[in-house]
């Protein structure tokens, strides 16, 4: 498990790889890369070949830590939709959800959130976010990267990533560029459309009806899967 690099006198120092170091925390290596960059945990040397090692001095104090501070971190199934019209689509969310968490034999929490992509002021988001900076989270797992946020995905996942805890998805299909183009585009033009009022509002929610027909029309053509959400 472990690589004994150099010796001094009867004490040996023992090293760990990052592949090695991360399954004894039980964290990935790319936690462990980015706890590196962000200076919360940096390895005790990097060899000649850009491998980093971890000392067994390092294991012990940050089980220690795990010990006395992470006992209680939990995993969160976040779900989401963008409207009340989609209540019967996130109940379907929640039961996946449930039925994924259960299969772990750890304690969860769902949050749920009705509201858009784009909206960073969302309760159950705003209690998520609270939540990984407390360190109250294990790991967050999500059915599809858009169900947490439609932009800044990644810049959560950086947070969450700094405090200790993961992101999971469980649906990564990719998606065509032209179709998150499009979805992007009908979310934003969604959001902007619900504080008009009057000609300009209709107006605008046949343009979003136009790019949704014609989104579906390419996907048939191209025998796309996955239709715009």
């Amino acid at each position: 498990m472990y690589a004994i690099i150099l010796s001094r006198g009867e004490q040996t120092m023992k090293y760990y790889s990052i592949h090695e170091f991360s399954k004894l925390i039980s964290r990935t290596p790319q936690t462990l890369r980015n706890w590196d960059k962000s200076g919360k945990l940096i390895p005790s040397h990097t060899g000649s070949n850009g491998y980093r090692y971890y000392s067994h001095q390092q294991l012990k104090d940050i089980l220690n830590i795990e010990d006395n501070s992470e006992k209680s971190r939990i995993i969160i199934g976040y779900c989401r939709v963008s409207s009340n019209k989609q209540k019967d689509d996130l109940e379907r969310q929640i039961y996946n959800m449930k039925k994924y968490l259960d299969s772990l034999n750890k304690p969860y929490e769902i949050i749920t959130d009705i509201g858009s992509g784009i909206n960073y002021k969302k309760k159950g988001l705003k209690e998520l976010l609270k939540k990984i900076n407390s360190k109250e989270i294990d790991k967050i797992i999500i059915l599809y990267k858009d169900r947490l946020l439609r932009f800044g995905f990644e810049l959560i996942e950086y947070m969450a990533n700094l405090n200790g805890c993961e992101i999971e998805i469980l649906d990564s299909t990719e998606k065509t560029q032209q179709e998150e183009l499009v979805e992007d585009l009908i979310q934003i033009i969604t959001v902007f459309s619900c504080r008009l009022q009057g000609r300009r509002a209709n107006k605008t929610r046949k343009m979003i009806d136009e790019l949704i027909k014609e989104g579906d029309e390419e996907d048939d053509k191209g025998n796309q899967s996955d239709a715009c959400t």
